[in-house]
C-alpha cells in the first residue's frame, strides 16, 4: 500500500510544454467524442429535454398573460431557453460521480504518477470535449430556432463578449464541480450532497427559470453563490438584456469566483491527497 504524492507543479513547466499537453487532451477529447456520434447525439437529446420542457411550459404561460411575464415576451422566452441549451453543452464536465468512479476503480492511481496535476489533464480534455458537443449542438439549436422563432437582439460588442463569458462560465462550473468531487477523499456517501448541489444549482443559476421571475428572497441568496455566472449571466449577454456596467460587473464576478474557485480546489487537494492510498504493483 502506497501513499499517493503530489504531482509536478504546473508553475515550473515551461509554457510549451503546458500548452502541448492541453492539446494532447484536447485532441484525445475530440476524436473519442466524434467517434461515438450516434450516441452523444442521443446524449443531447436527453439533455435537450429538460429546456424544452421549460420552453413549452414558459411560452404557453407567456401566452396565457398576454405575450408577456416578468419582462419577458414569448419570443424571449424562447431565445432564453435555446440559448440555454447552448450554454448547458458547453457547460458539461467531470461530475463528481465520474470522480469518485476514478478513485474507486484506480485511474487516479495511474494519473498521479504523471507529473502534471490531474487537474490540468481534465482541463484540456473539456476544453477539447467543447467543439464535438457545439457541433452536434448546431442542427438541434436551428430545429429549436425554425419551431419558436425566438427574439434575440444583442447589440455587436454583446454577440462578440458572450464566447468569453461562456468561456468563463464553464471554468466557473469545471472548477467547482471539481472541488465537489474532492468530496470523495473522504467518504462514498455522497450522493445526498450532490444532489443537494444540483437542486441549488438547478433553483439559483436561471435553469429553471430566469432569475427575474424568481422570488426576491431567491434572487438576493442567488448573488451570493457562483451558479448565475455559470447559467443565467452568458445567456442574458446574448439576448441583450445586459448593460455595459451589468457586463463589466458581471465579468469581474466570473473572475471572483474563478480565482476563488481555483484557490478552494488548492487548498482541499493538499488534505485530500494525504488520504489517498492505492492498493497493487
Amino acid at each position: 500500500m502506497a501513499k499517493a504524492t503530489l504531482p509536478g507543479n504546473a508553475a515550473n513547466t515551461p509554457l510549451r510544454d503546458r500548452i502541448a499537453m492541453y492539446a494532447v487532451a484536447a485532441r484525445q477529447a475530440i476524436i473519442e467524442q466524434l467517434q461515438y456520434r450516434l450516441a452523444n447525439l442521443l446524449f443531447m437529446v436527453h439533455v435537450l429535454m429538460e429546456p424544452v420542457i421549460y420552453l413549452v411550459v414558459w411560452t404557453t404561460v407567456s401566452d396565457a398573460q398576454g405575450g408577456q411575464v416578468g419582462g419577458y415576451t414569448t419570443a424571449q422566452f424562447a431565445g432564453y431557453y435555446i440559448i440555454w441549451t447552448l450554454v448547458r453543452q458547453f457547460n458539461l464536465t467531470l461530475g463528481p460521480y465520474s470522480f469518485n468512479w476514478r478513485i474507486r476503480n484506480g485511474r487516479l492511481a495511474a494519473e498521479l504518477l504523471r507529473p502534471v496535476h490531474p487537474i490540468q489533464v481534465d482541463l484540456g480534455y473539456y476544453l477539447g470535449y467543447k467543439v464535438p458537443q457545439v457541433i452536434y449542438w448546431l442542427p438541434m439549436g436551428a430545429l429549436l430556432w425554425l419551431f419558436f422563432k425566438p427574439e434575440i437582439s444583442p447589440e455587436l460588442w454583446q454577440m462578440l463578449a458572450f464566447p468569453v463569458v461562456l468561456m468563463m462560465a464553464f471554468f466557473v462550473r469545471f472548477l467547482f464541480m471539481w472541488l465537489l468531487g474532492l468530496i470523495c477523499f473522504w467518504t462514498e456517501r455522497i450522493d445526498a450532497l450532490f444532489e443537494l448541489y444540483f437542486v441549488s444549482e438547478l433553483l439559483f443559476s436561471g435553469r429553471l427559470v430566469p432569475l427575474t421571475i424568481m422570488p426576491e428572497w431567491t434572487q438576493q441568496v442567488a448573488a451570493f453563490l457562483p451558479f448565475q455566472w455559470t447559467f443565467y449571466f452568458p445567456i442574458e449577454v446574448l439576448l441583450g438584456r445586459v448593460s455595459p456596467a451589468d457586463f463589466g460587473a458581471g465579468v469581474l464576478t466570473q473572475l471572483a469566483w474563478i480565482v476563488g474557485g481555483y484557490t478552494l480546489v488548492m487548498l482541499v487537494w493538499k488534505q485530500a491527497i494525504k488520504r489517498f492510498t492505492a492498493v497493487g504493483s
